[in-house]
């Protein structure tokens, strides 16, 4: 394992790019550029004083081919000049920054993954978009190009050997690629809660890959006591048992009660909780290292609310 100490630490970084704004799926997709600019709004210098922040630079097409096959990468960064939108799927489109905001958002995690590791920032929020947890190692879906935190967890398997990788997944949707990504890899451990049944239509509690896959169903209008159970009883002993060398959080926020896009009850503070509980695992097992991407999360007002206390307790 490869962690260098650097002379100063900043405890939580900020990994956005002005690229990731100029994604735009078209009038009236729900993953729009205005959720970026809430949560930069809602993360600004005068709420977030001591966020460092940083550019987040181009995932490299070497990064990107240790979870997708070279077709999809070249479909997407490789397609010419866009005029106009392209559809991938009826969900999914690209407009002509996308295929430049979409590697900003891969390379934004490995870009944070190796501050975390060199010990300079242990802990990192990465404000991004388009999200990926349900693009595939061959299929851009669900609004996703490229699965940002699988890119992540393949360069701090390669470029950091690591042994032991925890992905996190609290969006209300399953992260059907990362499961798909990592199902036969016992080195990183997959743990989701997620509505039941709902898009994609995956992450039932008998999937579980080899031993590395958690999956916690919650039925549609469940609140805190559920999601909190899941996590207490099954999830958070499982990540424990697992030991990770490194905790990432795929962070989606459309499990807010706001949201309008499912149909659970999260509060804000639960987003804290969870937070809280996951930094704790990484202060454990992990040198507290924590390293977080925004997934999804729609309504606007409980994305603002809830990026900033789960960035907060990333800091605490």
């Amino acid at each position: 394992m490869t962690a260098r100490k650097s002379g100063k630490t900043h405890p939580v970084a900020l990994f956005t790019h002005a690229a990731c704004l100029d994604h735009d799926p078209g009038p009236g997709h729900p993953e729009t550029p205005e959720r970026l600019a809430a949560v930069l709004e809602a993360l600004d210098e005068s709420a977030f004083p001591s966020l460092r922040r940083i550019e987040a630079p181009r995932a490299t097409r070497a990064q990107l081919a240790r979870v997708h096959v070279r077709r999809l990468i070249d479909s997407i960064l490789d397609h010419g000049p866009l005029h106009y939108w392209r559809m991938l799927d009826a969900d999914t489109l690209m407009s002509p920054g996308s295929a430049e905001a979409a590697q900003r958002a891969a390379g934004a995690v490995c870009a944070a993954i190796d501050a975390a590791m060199s010990g300079e920032s242990p802990r990192a929020f990465c404000a991004v978009r388009p999200p990926g947890h349900h693009a595939t190692p061959d299929t851009a879906m669900g609004f996703c190009l490229f699965n940002n935190v699988a890119v992540g967890a393949a360069h701090a398997l390669a470029a950091h050997e690591l042994e032991r990788v925890a992905i996190v997944d609290f969006d209300v949707h399953h992260g059907n690629g990362t499961q798909d990504i990592f199902w036969s890899e016992p080195r990183v451990m997959y743990a989701s809660s997620h509505q039941w049944p709902l898009y994609p239509g995956t992450g039932d509690r008998a999937e579980t890959g080899v031993g590395n896959i958690v999956n916690a169903t919650l039925p549609a209008g469940a609140g805190s006591k559920p999601f909190r159970d899941a996590w207490e009883n099954t999830m958070l002993p499982a990540l424990d048992a697992f030991a990770p060398q490194l905790v990432l959080i795929s962070a989606g926020f459309d499990a807010h009660k706001l949201d309008p896009l499912a149909n659970l009850n999260l509060e804000t503070g639960d987003y804290a909780w969870i937070t809280h509980r996951l930094v704790e695992i990484a202060q454990r097992h992990a040198e507290g290292r924590v390293v977080s991407s925004l997934e999804g999360g729609y309504s606007l007002d409980a994305l603002r609310e809830s990026v900033a206390a789960h960035v907060a307790a990333l800091g605490e």
